[in-house]
């Protein structure tokens, strides 16, 4: 977008509209403290590659070439060439909302193919168009299971991610009676289901696999208790590619599966933009928020897509809406369309084998200098130690040469006091992995 400034003649044409006698006047109701007075300091004219060169500076000073061994929620993964390609075309980079159907045929089409690949790695019926990010992809679940079941009792397992369980308490805090039971971690790393008969009537019980630690949870058991209980099983996954390796969660008993989608094809961006992932049995599709797009036939029989079932308050009667999302996450979800038929169903096995391999060669090396295991729970590219003494020291020295070693747990809970989160992805290779094992030595 160009930049076209104003003239003083424009301004004081716009000022007199208003009734504003200077720019200042603009900004009276603003507190004096609030206000910065003193000039910014930026630096004088330059051309334009001067400009770029220093922003290219200013980034490389940001972000640079580092070396990331945490994911925690955002994971770095390679990203081929021909998605941003395909994804940046211009029929695909808009933020126009496809209701109009006659000339919105590509990005429905996109959106459609998206949810098949959803369904199909969540091992359920039906996904939505997607949602914001994993945290609100969570607390929808949650909603979603309350309105089918009746309930506002919510059973939300500790080691699900706490930034998302934070935005969980957030969104069940005006909700008239609702109680949430923490449910805690046992010895072998994963969520202890027995407190579950704690809450009566629970409507859903929240378990993501894997983990926070990164330990894969016992989801069969998890859909046994809350079955027996009589609410619904929301299992949710902040690396989609574990599901290259391991069941799906709808194969497991889950009724509704949530997660965080930015693995497929998206960059971490300095922690956004996100995609939310959502799916569910098919008896509980009407109670999906967000949108959802069908496959039809047009009056001649020719194949077709539509906007459906978008049961938002903008569309129906308020009180009837279930969502209060106003938007998926568009381009995100094309992306992440286009990223997951790029490599194909081998080559996610194969993306998730290198995964796993390179978080178990690197789990070894670091239990040879002295880290000692959290606990035995299986893990796939994330796992949680309990580190020696000298390391903090050593963190912060690999970290001023732009090697990031892991996530300290202390401030998640005093059980992790000495225990740091490490993740691994196929980015790192097996030479990244031998070579930070190298500079931890002591």
């Amino acid at each position: 977008m160009r930049y076209f400034p104003h003239t003083k003649e424009d301004i004081g044409r716009m000022l007199a509209v208003v009734g504003a006698k200077s720019l200042d006047d603009l900004f009276a109701d603003i507190p004096p403290e609030c206000l910065l007075d003193r000039p910014l300091g930026l630096p004088g004219p330059i051309s334009e590659w001067e400009l770029v060169r220093r922003l290219e500076e200013m980034a490389a000073e940001a972000g640079g070439d580092w070396k990331v061994f945490v994911g925690a929620g955002s994971q770095p993964h390679h990203i081929p060439a021909v998605v941003p390609a395909l994804a940046g075309r211009s029929e695909f980079l808009t933020a126009y909302t496809p209701y109009q159907p006659e000339i919105s045929q590509g990005t429905l089409q996109a959106i459609f193919e998206f949810q098949t690949l959803i369904a199909r790695l969540f091992g359920l019926a039906v996904a939505n168009a997607s949602l914001y990010d994993g945290a609100t992809a969570m607390a929808e679940a949650v909603l979603m299971a309350g309105r089918i079941r009746g309930g506002r009792n919510v059973a939300v397992s500790e080691l699900a991610h706490p930034h998302w369980r934070e935005t969980l308490t957030a969104y069940l805090a005006p909700v008239p009676d609702a109680r949430i039971l923490a449910l805690p971690s046992g010895p072998d790393g994963r969520t202890d289901f027995s407190r579950l008969g704690e809450l009566p009537n629970p409507s859903v019980l929240v378990v993501q696999s894997p983990n926070f630690l990164g330990a894969f949870e016992d989801l069969p058991a998890a859909a046994e208790h809350v079955h027996a209980a009589g609410g619904l099983l929301a299992a949710g996954i902040s690396e989609p590619f574990a599901l290259g390796l391991a069941k799906s969660p709808g194969a497991l008993g889950a009724d509704i599966a949530f997660g965080e989608g930015q693995s497929l094809g998206l960059p971490q961006s300095f922690g956004g933009p996100g995609l939310g992932l959502l799916a569910a049995r098919a008896e509980y599709m009407r109670q999906m928020p967000g949108r959802l797009v069908g496959e039809t036939t047009d009056t001649r029989g020719r194949r077709g897509f539509v906007l459906t079932l978008s049961a938002r308050e903008q569309h129906i009667r308020r009180a009837r809406a279930v969502s209060n999302i106003c938007s998926n996450a568009g381009h995100s979800a094309l992306t992440a369309a286009v990223f997951m038929a790029a490599i194909g169903a081998d080559g996610f096995r194969k993306t998730a084998q290198a995964n796993l391999d390179l978080a178990e060669r690197l789990k070894a090396g670091l239990l040879a200098l002295g880290f000692r295991r959290l606990n035995d729970a299986p893990t796939f590219n994330e796992f949680a130690l309990r580190v020696p003494d000298w390391f903090p020291a050593r963190h912060a020295e690999l970290q001023k040469r732009r090697i990031l070693a892991g996530l300290p747990l202390a401030g998640y809970g005093r059980a992790w006091a000495d225990a740091w989160l490490f993740g691994v992805t196929e980015t790192a290779g097996k030479d990244g992995v031998d070579a930070l094992l190298r500079e931890m030595r002591p």
